[in-house]
């Protein structure tokens, strides 16, 4: 009973509580890129404090990708459900308008003219998938002529 108890319900009203969220983008995005857009995505959400200022931490570099953690203050706690789901929405819609795909981890590089993983919403009209494209280095016959 001699322990103390901190309200951060209480706390967060006067000094803000932090919110954080990590995604994953591969290393074909140059890393300035990621966090600008991770910071707006921050801003344009509503409940999230302008200061201070959103920040983005490159947590690891992992294999295929770079991990980012985006960091960001409210000062409405009791409302993080709907922040973070507003703030994961605008996250989509930041990148996507960016043409940037947040991809599962582990996302074959090697396509076979599957269309990007950007809505179609958020694409040219002209839009079309580029073309697969393989050699075989073991029969030189089986490349195409020039």
């Amino acid at each position: 009973m001699n322990n103390h108890t901190i309200n951060f319900s209480i706390e967060a009203q006067e000094k803000g509580l932090i919110i954080h969220t990590t995604v994953t983008i591969g290393y074909d995005v140059p890393w300035r890129q990621v966090h600008e857009l991770l910071i707006n995505a921050a801003l344009a959400t509503e409940l999230v404090d302008a200061e201070p200022k959103p920040y983005v931490l490159q947590t690891s570099l992992d294999d295929y990708y770079v991990s980012y953690k985006l960091n960001a203050f409210t000062k409405s706690p009791n409302r993080q459900a709907v922040i973070y789901s507003a703030l994961h929405a605008n996250i989509q819609d930041q990148f996507n308008q960016a043409g940037v795909e947040i991809m599962s981890p582990h996302y074959k590089a090697l396509r076979d003219g599957n269309a990007t993983t950007i809505p179609a919403d958020y694409l040219p009209k002209d839009y079309q998938a580029p073309l697969f494209r393989t050699e075989n280095i073991n029969n030189p016959n089986a490349l195409p002529k020039k």
